[in-house]
């Protein structure tokens, strides 16, 4: 448990596996709680601290696992200062050990700080997705509620990891087992690891009107090389006249307006979440410089 972590992410994970073993009648899964803020004192467990101000005993510090063991980092706020040096050597060591390692929420962060997610697919929650793609390139985001590449888990924040854990327990124990789970939870959709994080524009829309979805698709994709809404609404088979209407009638704004608070809500991510120049996150937000940023 790092510093700060969310409760939510920690509980959507803890809860499946103690389901799993009432249901059965026996021990199927054990767990133990660890962090950096154990008690140095022989037999003081310490505590972690959640986003929320709760606390939560420790039953150890960062102590090597056993075979067969998986490691789990949840994260929480201000997830890059909770990648402490200590942390970092824990991970990179059990890694070398061969152990399965994942992450819950923004642990994702941690985890591509030690270098776990070279070359790895993985997700991250949906807020930090910006400042995770612009300072690991290397790790390959997914924008899904949970993946799952070889040795290396990762689920997005909130009930994410109820998804994940219901993977494992379905792998490890039968389909049937973690069904029953899910009802025990109330978790009536099942989610894969092809299901997105959030329900974005372009998907709430593309019902009602699939050719502004497809604009809005179009935008999001290109933050950093903006395209003029003539062209988009040229590529979408509209006048500009048309879009500017659609724009107004579902969304409430021109499309000017709404592609600029795109960009700066990119923009305000990476102020947050990075250690980004102004003018390396107004270029990656597609503003010619500093002041035009500023200005906006």
């Amino acid at each position: 448990l790092l510093d700060r972590f969310t409760l939510v992410s920690f509980a959507a994970a803890i809860e499946p596996l103690r389901l799993a073993n009432r249901l059965a009648g026996r021990t199927l899964y054990d767990w133990r709680l660890v962090g950096e803020q154990a008690g140095e004192q022989a037999g003081e467990q310490g505590a972690a601290a959640c986003s929320n101000g709760a606390r939560v005993m420790l039953d150890g510090g960062l102590a090597d696992t056993a075979r067969g063991d998986t490691v789990l980092v949840c994260g929480g706020l201000d997830i890059a200062r909770a990648a402490t040096r200590p942390v970092l050597a824990w991970l990179r060591r059990e890694a070398r050990r061969g152990t399965r390692i994942g992450a819950l929420c923004t642990g994702a962060w941690v985890l591509a700080e030690a270098g776990l997610l070279h070359g790895r697919r993985c997700t991250i929650h949906w807020e930090n997705q910006d400042g995770f793609a612009e300072k690991f390139p290397d790790a390959t985001l997914i924008r899904t509620v949970f993946v799952e590449d070889g040795n290396r888990l990762t689920a997005a924040g909130g009930t994410a990891a109820i998804d994940l854990m219901l993977r494992q327990i379905a792998r490890d124990h039968g389909q049937d087992l973690a069904g029953r789970v899910a009802d025990q939870m109330i978790h009536t959709a099942i989610r894969s690891e092809q299901d997105d994080q959030r329900l974005a524009a372009p998907a709430r829309i593309a019902a009602r009107h699939p050719r502004l979805a497809q604009v809005l698709a179009r935008m999001e994709a290109h933050i950093e090389d903006p395209i003029s809404p003539a062209l988009l609404a040229a590529e979408a088979g509209l006048s500009p006249r048309q879009l500017e209407r659609l724009f107004a009638r579902h969304l409430g704004r021109s499309p000017k307006r709404y592609y600029m608070e795109l960009r700066l809500e990119r923009a305000r991510h990476l102020l947050v979440q990075t250690e980004m120049s102004m003018i390396e996150i107004a270029l990656a937000c597609g503003f010619a410089s500093t002041a035009h940023f500023s200005k906006c």
